[in-house]
């Protein structure tokens, strides 16, 4: 029986875009609201119990939507609330590790495999943990990229714009001499500075999309519960933001290729 019920997911500002982008392509017929917490982003450098607090008051405001499913589009969260959320709601629940990690084990051919992240996210090991569980001999090198998520946030995300190349060299270079020949981008709003670290990295490391690997594995999940909607095409999303409309909406529109305005609508969460 068809579910028409939406898709939820959330994410502390705009990396959760990269996950929307990719299962409106998979998912044409379904409906999605995103939650992007752009008042209180970042959430990497906040600490285990802040956080905690922030995913539960994003998951409730997504639950209020009768959702059929949650999508964690945060590495912070899932490396440290995963669990709480799966407990808390009746519905799958979905994380940005697990897909990853397996395509990064699938790719590599040196088994020397790059992680970035947020500083939550890397003290956190969980990609780590996730590769190991695949290879315990993977040669894993992980970096925070603090500054990533605010380049993302400010727009500052092309391959031609020398501060995002500056602070991207300086926290890629050590993964250049280790020898990886994959890296993860552990942290969804690292995507749309996709552009920038290719050319950093160069041609012959492989990127691998956290945001885009988990829609591809929450498609195929969804499908296998009989939990799709049923339709072809048609699917509408709903954005709602905890700060500015214009500055969302301008980031969203560059990246998603159409436009937004219309469509977001700011909420306060408690």
């Amino acid at each position: 029986m068809a579910d028409k019920r939406p898709i939820g997911v959330f994410d502390s500002g705009l990396g959760g875009l990269t996950m929307v982008k990719k299962l409106t392509t998979l998912l044409p017929g379904e409906n999605i609201v995103y939650l992007g917490d752009t008042g209180r982003v970042p959430y990497g450098s906040r600490s285990r119990d802040t956080i905690i607090k922030y995913a539960n008051q994003d998951a409730a405001f997504l639950a209020g939507y009768d959702i059929k499913a949650m999508v964690i589009a945060c590495n912070t969260v899932c490396s440290v609330a995963y669990n709480d959320l799966v407990k808390n709601y009746g519905i799958p629940v979905y994380e940005v590790v697990g897909a990853p990690a397996i395509k990064a084990s699938e790719q590599t051919k040196n088994g020397v495999i790059g992680v970035i992240g947020t500083a939550a996210t890397i003290r956190s090991r969980a990609y780590e943990t996730a590769l190991r569980k695949i290879n315990r001999d993977f040669d894993i090198h992980s970096v925070a990229c603090a500054l990533f998520v605010p380049l993302v946030e400010e727009g500052w995300i092309d391959a031609a714009d020398e501060a995002a190349l500056k602070v991207a060299k300086r926290y890629l270079d050590c993964l250049l001499k280790s020898g990886v020949d994959t890296l993860i981008l552990g942290c969804t709003h690292y995507p749309l500075l996709h552009e920038v670290i290719a050319k950093i990295m160069g041609p012959e490391v492989i990127l691998v999309d956290s945001g885009a690997e988990t829609a591809e594995y929450v498609a195929k999940d969804l499908s296998n519960r009989n939990m799709l909607c049923g339709e072809e095409t048609g699917g509408n999303t709903r954005y709602f933001v905890t700060d500015s409309i214009e500055g969302f909406s301008n980031v969203a529109s560059k990246y998603l290729e159409s436009d937004v305005e219309g469509l977001v609508e700011q909420v306060t969460l408690e």
